[in-house]
């Protein structure tokens, strides 16, 4: 008997796993008593299961705090908060809806004039929170889950020149200029520049390793370096052999930005940001002619097919040929510029007062640009 009276109003008494429950109704009414019960029992069970209690009176500062500490939240998530936060903290995840959002919009676009794409980063978090809240049984559903978005128009990436490229190197700051020129010849995101170590570059062969990546397959890639990055390269290990490439007076580099706007206010260039430094390699090869799959291995890319991680013992000598073609296009480049101009072509500029890239500067075997001698047969016999 689970439902019995104590004095006139009905209590309610459960045994699951041995464990006796008892809980007052407070009613005199059978099937309110009745209601109650088949509550109280689904709430026992739920317990047993150990399945959590939706609760959509948490407000979103409330589950922003849980996903920080138990979400695995990345850079980005942080930086939409500091925006979601002041428009959503107090609201009951509950009753954040697809008019919530398009009041949000407004709200935001009052505030300052934002292109369709930033605000629907903004709502593509605020969607993955909610959705880490149906997975942790906060909410029974995520109620923007086909929340429509504006389709974002895309923007024309600016590639630099190789003119504009001289005279930005020629205006940065010398740790800058490394990271410049690492950008151009190997396609490398900013973080993984940053956070490279010297222990992945092997000079002996002419390859960098990617140290750490923003994506998994970009973190297990290995990069040829041109004649002048590896001279740059070597020039860097002499006096670091050890611990982060990059650095400004031995210390690690955590922001560029100040550094970047500087040298581009000074070059008397066009703006670009960069990552577009980035998008210049991508453009380089493929003006160079290099087929899309090599270029997607080289700057980390998924490809979509786990099959192609069967292949990567063949990699190797494509990317150098890959490499050999940029630095073959860019040289025609040059020499085509300086012919147009009148002016006689001396070879590429040195980087940091160095000597141009004749040779391994430490005096290791040198592999000649087209990836030939020490450095192929040494992928050949490691089965690269």
């Amino acid at each position: 008997m689970t439902l019995y009276k104590r004095g006139r109003k009905f209590s309610i008494q459960l045994w699951v796993d041995g464990v006796r429950y008892l809980k007052a109704t407070g009613t005199t009414n059978r099937r309110e008593a009745e209601a109650i019960e088949r509550e109280f029992r689904e709430e026992l069970n739920r317990k047993r299961h150990q399945v959590r209690e939706a609760s959509p009176d948490m407000t979103f500062a409330g589950l922003a705090a849980r996903f920080l500490a138990d979400g695995s939240p990345r850079p980005y998530h942080l930086d939409r908060l500091k925006v979601l936060l002041p428009h959503f903290g107090e609201w009951p995840i509950g009753t954040i809806s697809k008019p919530a959002v398009r009041e949000f919009r407004t709200a935001r676009h009052k505030t300052k004039k934002l292109t369709d794409t930033t605000l629907n980063r903004d709502i593509e978090v605020l969607r993955h929170l909610l959705y880490w809240a149906v997975d942790e049984g906060f909410l029974t559903a995520n109620p923007i889950a086909r929340v429509r978005l504006p389709k974002q128009r895309r923007k024309p990436r600016p590639i630099l020149s190789l003119t504009e490229e001289a005279k930005l190197l020629d205006a940065a700051a010398p740790h800058l200029r490394q990271l410049i020129v690492a950008a151009l010849d190997a396609g490398m995101r900013r973080g993984e520049l940053l956070t490279q170590r010297a222990e992945h570059i092997d000079l002996t062969r002419r390859v960098l390793s990617v140290t750490h990546s923003k994506t998994p397959g970009g973190e297990a890639r290995e990069i040829p370096l041109t004649a002048r990055l590896a001279d740059l390269l070597a020039n860097l290990h002499r006096t670091n052999p050890e611990g982060l490439v990059f650095t400004f007076k031995g210390r690690p580099i955590e922001r560029i930005k100040t550094a970047w706007k500087g040298a581009i206010r000074r070059a008397g260039i066009r703006y670009c940001r960069f990552h577009d430094l980035r998008h210049t390699f991508n453009t380089r090869l493929m003006e160079a002619g290099v087929v899309q799959d090599v270029r997607k291995a080289l700057m980390g890319h998924s490809s979509g097919e786990e099959v192609n991680s069967l292949y990567t013992h063949v990699e190797m000598p494509v990317k150098r040929e890959a490499i050999r073609k940029l630095e073959a296009w860019i040289e025609a480049q040059r020499k085509q510029q300086s012919e147009t101009q009148g002016e006689p072509y001396d070879g590429p500029k040195p980087i940091d007062g160095g000597k141009p890239d004749h040779g391994d500067p430490l005096g290791l075997p040198s592999a000649s640009a087209d990836g030939s001698d020490e450095a192929q047969r040494s992928d050949r016999v490691s089965g690269r």
